[in-house]
Order: C-alpha cells, then structure tokens, then sequence
C-alpha cells in the first residue's frame, strides 16, 4: 500500500507550489449550443463545451452550469458546473482527463470521475477519481471513482485496474 501513497505525495508536492486558482475571475464559455432553464437555475451546454476561468480551461461534449439564482451586476452568480464526455481540465503545467466533472466554485474543489489522468511534466498518474483543491493546489488521486468499479471507460484507452489501485509514471533527470 505504500507504492500509491508514494505516488500521490511525490505528484502532491509539485502541485502545491502551484498559484491558488482565482476562482472569483468571470467564466467565459463557448459551446455549439445552450438551453437556458431560468426556472430551474441552469443552463445546459452541449457540442464543443469550452469553459475559462483565469489560467484555466475546462472542455468537453457537454456541460450544465448551475447558478444560486442571485444577480450581481447583472449577471448570474455561477455555483457548479457538471460536465460529462471527454472531460479535460489544463492549468499551467497541468493537465487531467476523465469522463465527469464536477467543479464546486463554493468549495473551489474540482472532482473528476472515471478513467483519470493526471499529467504533469513527464509525470503520469492513472485512477478513478482526482480531487484538485484550487485554493492549494493540492490534488489527490483515489483507485476507484465508485467502490466495486473497474475497468475501462468506454472508448478510453485508460484502465483503473480492478483493485482500485492507482498506476503512472514518473519521469527521471537525464544522466551521463
């Protein structure tokens, strides 16, 4: 058990020194179409999603983005957005992939599920749910999404093994 722990500390570390997301930034997005639901405080975004925050991205097929209902300057104070299909979320130096999102802007916590990859520099980690802290810049990467899953996603060349473990790579300086 002390080779997943190795894995997540020594990915953990570099992350901290990450700047804290500015989460308080305005969200811009793009999408090939939108179904505003004012009633139910949401809007629902689908083909080509591309969601910025600050130094961050967030992609994918589709997307529902929740507000409170609270106007602010005219315009609706986002509190969560949900995004399924190839999700990818890029801050500097950092990518991570999966199949669902979950970004809690009043927490500032992003969470992704099923069939994760966190990429950064030549590191690789692989399991099925990243917790990132955008605060800290503190992520943590668990086995399993959902107790009891494995496998791999549909369409995803990214396996979470049956034993909940998490896998990746590490890359090494160059010696003489």
């Amino acid at each position: 058990m002390r080779t997943p722990l190795l894995a997540v500390a020594l990915l953990a570390a570099p992350l901290a020194a990450q700047t804290a997301h500015n989460s308080n930034a305005p969200i811009d997005f793009g999408a090939d179409h939108i179904e505003l639901q004012d009633k139910a405080n949401r809007g629902v975004l689908s083909g080509n999603v591309s969601v910025r925050q600050a130094e961050m991205t967030l992609n994918s097929a589709r997307m529902t983005v929740s507000y409170t209902g609270q106007v602010v300057g005219g315009s609706p104070q986002v509190s969560r957005i949900d995004a399924s299909g190839g999700v990818t979320v890029r801050r500097p130096d950092q990518t991570a992939k999966s199949q669902y999102a979950i970004y809690d802007l009043n927490r500032r916590v992003i969470t992704m599920l099923g069939a994760v990859t966190l990429t950064q520099g030549g590191n690789t980690v692989n399991g099925g749910r990243l917790t990132i802290n955008l605060d800290t810049g503190r992520a943590v990467v668990d086995g399993n999404s959902v107790r009891g899953s494995s496998g791999a996603a549909p369409g995803s060349t990214t396996t979470t093994a049956p034993s909940g473990r998490v896998t990746g790579t590490f890359s090494v300086p160059k010696r003489d």
